[in-house]
């Protein structure tokens, strides 16, 4: 039987600072296929190339993946600095309605990093420039130097609400998460539930309350090493069943309409 479809949500890139192409991190299919048990499906984040109802029409599920350039801050509402950083304007006017789109049909996707921003953004919420820069917060952004491995390791807690729909789904209040972003939730959107905190007090993991789907999206960056990795493990494997469960949800429907054709 076919898999469903997990639309992963790409970045613009530059190979070798000339040929634009979109890109996705391998990780992040690698998580979704073996973890999740979905399949990927790179999406070319731009309104020239796709539209929303094609991408909730062909895809089951969504993941919001992480990026180097930012939500544009006029989206909400503030002004470009140059502490803002780079931006993709296109990832912005697909993922952003495409966030709403899903929260509204119960279409399931999970947020990482960006994602997690996007997810805040879209509901109205606005977010910090530079968290590093914020008076008691730690440094979050990705260390400069060393191998894969040193930048995507563990180096801070994340305490979750107690009972809450992290706590529940870890089997554990507090885990340890790898850290690589600059940005961070400053005003949650409406409806957004801060679920988890690193310990200077920046928002780490959230959901939309209310929403008939899966909306769980986090700071950090689950996809590494999502088969071996205790946090990461039951977040892939609870957004695989949500997926699987819209897939055959939709697969109900369909078969309903053709029997009374």
């Amino acid at each position: 039987m076919a898999r469903p479809v997990v639309g992963i949500i790409g970045n613009h890139h530059l190979i070798n600072d000339q040929y634009p192409a979109h890109a996705g991190g391998a990780m992040n299919s690698e998580a979704v296929s073996c973890v999740a048990g979905c399949m990927p499906l790179l999406i070319p984040a731009d309104p020239r190339f796709v539209s929303i109802p094609e991408l909730l029409d062909v895809c089951d599920g969504f993941l919001l993946t992480g990026g180097r350039p930012n939500v544009h801050p006029h989206e909400y509402g503030e002004d470009e600095t140059e502490a803002h950083g780079a931006f993709d304007r296109a990832r912005d006017a697909i993922a952003l309605p495409l966030v709403r789109a899903c929260v509204e049909r119960g279409q399931p996707f999970l947020g990482i990093c960006r994602g997690f921003q996007e997810v805040n953004v879209a509901m109205g919420g606005s977010l910090y420039p530079e968290i590093r820069d914020l008076p008691g917060r730690m440094n979050h952004r990705m260390p400069p130097d060393g191998t894969l491995e040193e930048k995507f390791a563990l180096r801070h807690p994340v305490t979750f609400t107690e009972g809450g729909v992290f706590h529940r789904l870890m089997g554990a209040q507090e885990v340890m998460t790898n850290t690589l972003h600059g940005q961070g939730i400053c005003r949650p959107g409406a409806r957004i539930v801060i679920d988890g905190h690193a310990p200077d007090g920046t928002p780490e993991a959230i959901y939309v309350k209310d929403a008939p789907g899966f909306t769980l999206s986090v700071q950090w960056h689950p996809e590494w090493d999502a088969a071996n990795d205790p946090v990461s493990r039951p977040l892939f494997t609870a957004f695989g069943d949500a997926v699987r469960a819209w897939a055959a949800a939709g697969a109900a429907r369909g078969a309903k309409v053709l029997k009374t054709a």
